[in-house]
């Protein structure tokens, strides 16, 4: 990945944007974008569209979700300590002792989530996850109304973690699922070649998929595609305590994930499996046997229905403050969606 694509997915993951909050991030999408595209709009929801070629058809639409999960301001006690709800899944194993930043109108409040320490706890109580519920926020403070100065009820929060290089080409950050899918849509959009498009593509940066694949529903309505292709992270399982029997063989740098089941329609799947080989891009299959958890789930049904893709970026430690992909399966993630976009005739018979 060059230096310019990867510093638009560090600026990427280092924007705030829990569900329901993805403003700044949204802009940041446009930015990158609107030199290379026709149109940019945003809808009421929060989506944000890049389209190209707009009066053409088939109507093809790339989505990527940019939804992050965090954390919520949900009550302040007298001692000025924040309790907090999850916004997304959030994985209460992770939050104790993290640090945090809560988003407030007048800009980023740092705190500690803590919690009883080890030593207080009775030996029954070390075995337990500690909930959500029984963790807070210390920013400092020692009265409620010093904490309300600052914060307020429903301000949004981060864990405060960056963007970390790792060995090679693998990266570290949180909130991968999915800005890695939002930076695939507009590094497609910004590297196919206008010329050999027989489509319109709308790449769109989807809100609030964290909170049930709100932002797809409404635009895909919006937009009606012929054609649907959403760009996900999905599990690897090349790390320990993960089971392929459950998710299948899937590991970071042997390419791109290649869904294969009844979220997918049968002849886009094998569209992506000929390009790939023909092209020698490495790619894997994962088995979907049912309805997947992603934006292409509310995408396939629209209206009368949509003929529906996913391509996945193996990503480990999912919701966690660490996620790890490596960037060589996000640009063979690209080539392959450029390389397909770039296949479409607009004569395609999709109907299994």
């Amino acid at each position: 990945m060059d230096s310019d694509s990867l510093d638009f997915l560090r600026k990427l993951i280092s924007t705030p944007s829990p569900s329901g909050f993805e403003e700044e991030v949204q802009r940041i999408f446009l930015e990158r974008i609107q030199d290379r595209v026709d149109r940019t709009y945003k809808d009421v929801h929060g989506n944000a569209f890049g389209v190209i070629h707009p009066d053409r058809t088939p109507r093809v639409m790339l989505a990527g979700h940019c939804d992050e999960v965090g954390l919520m301001v949900e009550y302040v006690n007298d001692q000025g300590y924040i309790h907090f709800s999850a916004v997304g899944g959030v994985d209460p194993h992770v939050t104790a002792g993290t640090r945090v930043l809560i988003h407030t109108g007048s800009g980023p409040v740092p705190g500690v989530v803590g919690k009883k320490p080890i030593h207080l706890m009775e030996e029954k109580d070390r075995q337990k996850v500690v909930k959500i519920e029984e963790q807070w926020i210390d920013i400092g403070v020692k009265t409620r109304e010093e904490a309300l100065q600052l914060v307020s009820i429903g301000d949004p929060i981060t864990f405060d973690v960056g963007f970390r290089p790792l060995s090679g080409t693998r990266v570290a950050g949180k909130g991968f699922d999915d800005k890695v899918g939002v930076f695939v849509v507009a590094e497609t959009l910004r590297r196919v070649n206008r010329e050999k498009l027989h489509c319109a593509v709308y790449g769109v940066s989807t809100v609030q998929e964290e909170l049930g694949l709100r932002g797809a529903r409404t635009s895909a309505f919006g937009i009606a595609p012929h054609v649907g292709i959403a760009v996900d992270v999905t599990f690897a399982s090349d790390c320990p305590d993960v089971d392929k029997r459950k998710v299948g063989d899937i590991a970071l740098g042997k390419g791109p994930v290649i869904a294969r089941g009844p979220n997918i329609n049968p002849k886009v799947f094998q569209r992506f499996v000929d390009i790939a080989r023909t092209h020698g891009i490495p790619y894997q299959v994962q088995a979907e046997s049912k309805a997947t958890g992603t934006d292409a789930n509310a995408i396939q049904v629209t209206r009368e229905g949509v003929v529906t893709g996913l391509i996945g970026i193996p990503n480990r430690y999912m919701h966690t403050p660490s996620e790890v992909i490596d960037t060589e399966d996000v640009e063979n993630a690209v080539r392959l969606l450029v390389l397909f976009l770039e296949s479409l005739s607009g004569d395609e018979d999709w109907i299994p």
